[in-house]
């Protein structure tokens, strides 16, 4: 059959571009593209390959395992080939059925048969790595390479604590080839990126963050310096066996997994017995529900049929066996384009840059958006409109785009550039030294933050308005009734009555609970605002010092800087809200609508005398609500703190108190009941 131009040269392309990512991924550890992308392209040249054999080259990617030899380190011939095995891109319950269907034919099984014993097992995400024992001792340890011939990696692999170096037992046999994956926890995996990043901010030459935990592992094994490889953390599972020399009589595969397990290799808990196609797709869900869950990636499972008997009659076709299959799930990352970059606003102000995507399907879903979450990560990540990225999404997990394909970058992709305004209400948008996050400073007008300006407003420690909780808050706002705060104190009754679940009893409620609410104090009034940084306790100073909120709006930075406790960061949030045209214009139709509180002198500051101190209280007192207790020590200058450290001067534990209590008296810090808080008080 004579082969079409375009077919020939779409297969040249393809073996080239296979090639260069097989490349990237193994020998350089920086892959390109997803695994899902480059499974696709393989598929491709494999089906034209099926068509017209004649493009089946000894050179071609479907010909060998893949990975080549790396520079630097000692070529090592495997005794017995470390083949892959067939991918089941049908990742739904028929892809188990249609494995166990083959198997059933190869078989020559008849209907009424009984099922077919299989071993399922997690298919993980790391580097394949050969364990070689002689005498029971660890003597080499190479990669998978080509499947014929690796790399001699022994003074790499002898640092990961997993693997032992000699095993346990006397049954073992002389010579034992453990086959098995390299992995990186995902904790262990941010914990790395996260040094990374620092060395990197410090200006240290030739670091990195990598992309995936898979990427981190392979490049830590395939480190020339086992020093290197030592300071990255890395973890090992056995999931099967190269050659065995004199080895016991082993009938089962599941059998050599569980002498491995006595001879104190990892073998992973979630490997069992299996029976036909049934316990296949119910092993498939269930590890799929529980994989976001589980510390390392996986990108599928893995089925092998168990007695060796019937391994050996199924035998392999070209190079892989047919007698195991890799069942996968839906890619959790893909290739798409950033076809722009807008800004989200939170329900805090803070302010997201979220990449809007060509629709993409990945972990499971259409994802068209992924957050970039901050001004600095687009900046490290270079993302430009226009951009071909890695878009990735593990279960619920917010989508993300986790790096850039730099050759596929098109000309003139435009650079991202942070606004400085809040684009749903124009307020200034501003960056806080040492802060990620810009975040709008309209606290009071912006309808992004409508509803937690409300919640915050009525809580019982602000206004204290008596039947507005959060679903009323969720009607009134998304009914367009309350857009900015003074809203509610317009609340008529027909506007109540007309809510959905609202009787009139309902009604007049909220509305005599919002009445009351008008006679406030300054603190609380203070506190209800929301402003950034601005908890009960500084409100408290901040009325106190200056008496009357006009003085407070008015103040200057340095003059906010005399009030005891009024540190920098708080000085410059509070004079950033005030100077917002929106917030002050709130706040005066606040007063309109009778919210009033007693205002008078400022007061001098005598010293109070807690000042300075750290209490924590813990469990249920006899006479003093908890919040009593942090009016009583916050009112003598005492901060009141959620846990225990070293710097806790007092822990004032009632009935019922916990872990707390107990981190108290390991640190030696002073115990208190409520007498002895009076006491402290009174003294």
């Amino acid at each position: 059959m004579s082969i079409p131009p375009r077919d020939q040269e779409r297969a040249d392309a393809l073996r080239e571009l296979l090639h260069h990512h097989a490349h990237q991924y193994y020998v350089l550890d920086t892959p390109e593209i997803p695994d899902a992308e480059y499974d696709k392209l393989f598929r491709e040249l494999q089906e034209l390959e099926e068509k017209y054999p004649a493009l089946r080259t000894p050179d071609s990617p479907t010909q060998r395992v893949g990975g080549a030899i790396a520079e630097g380190f000692a070529k090592v011939r495997h005794k017995v080939p470390m083949l892959s095995i067939r991918t089941e891109t049908d990742i739904e319950a028929t892809g188990a059925q249609n494995f166990d269907g083959r198997v059933r034919r190869e078989l020559e099984s008849k209907e009424g048969d009984p099922p077919v014993e299989y071993v399922a097992e997690l298919k993980f995400d790391g580097l394949a790595i050969n364990l070689r024992y002689e005498r029971g001792v660890l003597v080499q340890a190479a990669t998978r390479g080509d499947g014929e011939i690796g790399e001699d990696v022994t003074q790499n692999i002898r640092t990961i604590g997993q693997i032992p170096l000699k095993l346990k037992g006397k049954d073992f046999p002389p010579v034992l080839e453990v086959r098995g994956e390299v992995y990186m926890r995902r904790d262990d995996f941010e914990a790395l990126n996260e040094s990374q990043r620092e060395k990197i901010a410090k200006g240290a030459k030739n670091e990195k963050t990598f992309v995936n935990p898979r990427n981190a592992a392979a490049g830590a094994v395939r480190q020339l310096d086992p020093a290197i490889a030592r300071q990255r953390p890395l973890s090992f599972y056995a999931y099967g066996w190269g050659e065995i020399e004199d080895g016991p009589a082993f009938e089962t595969h599941y059998q050599v997994l569980q002498a491995m397990k006595a001879w104190g290799l990892p073998v992973s808990d979630r490997t069992v017995i299996a029976h036909g196609a049934e316990d296949l797709v119910k092993y498939h869900q269930a590890v799929g529900q529980a994989r976001d869950s589980l510390p390392f990636d996986i990108d599928g499972v893995v089925y092998k049929v168990n007695p060796l008997a019937l391994q050996r009659q199924l035998g392999f076709v070209t190079r892989e066996p047919r007698w195991a299959v890799a069942h996968k799930f839906p890619a959790q990352e893909q290739l798409t384009t950033v076809e722009s970059i807008d800004i989200q606003v939170g329900r805090t102000g803070k302010l997201t840059p979220v990449a809007k995507l060509a629709p993409v399907f990945v972990g499971g879903v259409t994802v068209t958006n992924a957050t970039l979450h901050n001004e600095d990560e687009v900046r490290r990540k270079d993302v430009r409109i226009g951009d071909t990225v890695i878009v990735r999404r593990a279960g619920d997990v917010i989508p993300e785009v986790v790096a850039v394909v730099p050759e596929k970058r098109v000309a003139g992709a435009q650079e991202f550039v942070m606004p400085h305004t809040c684009p749903v209400c124009g307020s200034a948008a501003v960056r806080e030294e040492g802060e990620a996050d810009y975040r709008c400073t309209g606290g009071l007008f912006c309808g992004a933050q409508r509803k937690q300006a409300i919640l915050h407003f009525a809580q019982r420690r602000a206004m204290d308005i008596e039947g507005l909780g959060e679903k009323l808050v969720d009607q009134v706002v998304e009914a367009s009734v309350v857009k900015v705060l003074p809203d509610l104190y317009r609340l008529g009754l027909a506007n109540l009555v007309a809510l959905e679940r609202m009787g009139e009893k309902s009604a007049q409620n909220l509305l005599a609970g919002l009445e009351k609410s008008k006679a406030a104090t300054l603190p609380r009034f203070l506190f209800g605002l929301g402003i950034r940084h601005v908890g009960e306790s500084t409100a408290r100073d901040l009325a106190r010092h200056f008496g009357k909120l006009d003085s407070i709006m008015d103040a200057s930075v340095e003059q906010l800087l005399q009030v005891p406790d009024v540190g920098p960061i708080v000085a410059e949030s509070l004079h950033a809200f005030f100077q917002q045209p929106h917030n002050r214009e709130v706040i005066e139709q606040l007063r309109a609508c009778g919210v009033h509180w007693e205002e008078s002198e400022p007061v001098a500051q005598a010293p109070k005398p807690l000042s300075g101190k750290t209490v924590v209280l813990t469990g249920t007192l006899p006479t003093l609500s908890r919040d009593e207790a942090k009016d009583l020590l916050e009112a003598a200058g005492a901060k009141v703190a959620g846990s225990v450290s070293k710097k806790t001067d007092y822990v004032v534990a009632g009935a019922e108190a916990g872990s707390k209590l107990d981190k108290a008296r390991e640190l030696g810090v002073a115990v208190l009941d409520e007498d002895g808080l009076r006491q402290l008080l009174a003294s």
